[in-house]
């Protein structure tokens, strides 16, 4: 009778967010996949076809270029960067001043922070006034102005990187920085006893510290940049050779209403994912036991 009871209320308080989740995760999803095998208005089955344009077409092999580039920089930057700025700025006398100033990118929506960089990397011919002022400090070291969104395949998609790194290294900063604060003193004090230099104290004893941390920040910043979207759609749209694969799903669905071709670039986005998924599991189930 008690047992029943509790079933009943089991049921009650799991059964809305099961509900919301099947709904609105699991449908969604499978729907998505089903889809990935039809033609463009969702009628015909055409198999592989879509699959085939994923991996074939010079614009999605070029998107996959791009954030292969998004995930090894974007990632390293940020997380070393972050890693970096929490252990210097805990010595320094106006550190809350200064990681506010860090973080404050990342109150700016990333369609805003993509409007701002727009205009910092402007770009005019030369003996024209810049409106960039990252150009006009070129000019003023007497040298040319640079199309910086528009020379590829590397100084443009650098330069949007630099955007997401300059938005996300604030967010890595704070993570990391209340990490290293919880490092037992006594750890420290003692290599400090021993005669560790300050190379080998980060490298010893707070590097293995803080390592649980930083491989959760790497791991949210490499599911975020898979899906990077918006700083490349405000910024540039996927021209000059910035097209990424968040981008081309939205343009394959909205700009050229090609739902199946939309779905297989999601599907596939969502397969890229699913292994890093596993492995922050995996990894929360070692550190549980």
């Amino acid at each position: 009778m008690i047992k029943g009871r509790q079933n009943k209320w089991a049921v009650l308080f799991v059964g809305p967010a099961l509900f919301f989740t099947v709904a609105f995760l699991l449908y969604p999803t499978v729907n998505t996949i089903i889809l990935s095998f039809m033609d463009r208005y969702s009628e015909n089955f055409v198999g592989l076809q879509n699959f085939i344009y994923v991996f074939t077409s010079q614009t999605m092999l070029t998107a996959f270029r791009n954030n292969v580039l998004w995930v090894i920089v974007f990632t390293s930057f940020t997380v070393g960067l972050g890693l970096l700025l929490a252990i210097l700025l805990d010595r320094v006398r106006y550190e809350k001043i200064a990681k506010t100033l860090i973080f404050m990118p990342m109150a700016i929506s990333f369609v805003g922070a993509g409007v701002i960089w727009k205009f910092v990397y402007a770009y005019r011919p030369p003996m024209v006034e810049q409106l960039g002022i990252l150009n006009q400090f070129v000019i003023w070291l007497g040298g040319e102005p640079i199309g910086w969104l528009i020379e590829k395949p590397w100084v443009n998609n650098l330069a949007l990187i630099f955007v997401g790194i300059w938005i996300w290294t604030g967010f890595c900063m704070v993570i990391l920085s209340a990490a290293y604060r919880g490092i037992p003193q006594e750890i420290v004090e003692a290599a400090k006893v021993d005669g560790a230099t300050e190379w080998q104290k980060f490298r010893h004893v707070v590097l293995p510290s803080m390592k649980p941390t930083i491989i959760v920040v790497a791991v949210t910043m490499i599911v975020n940049v898979l899906k990077i979207f918006d700083i490349v759609y405000v910024m540039t749209n996927g021209q000059f050779g910035t097209e990424v694969i968040a981008n081309r799903m939205y343009k394959e669905m909205f700009a050229f209403t090609n739902f199946g071709r939309a779905s297989a670039i999601a599907t596939v986005l969502f397969l890229l994912i699913i292994p890093v998924i596993i492995f922050n599991v995996k990894r929360m189930k070692e550190e549980e036991a």
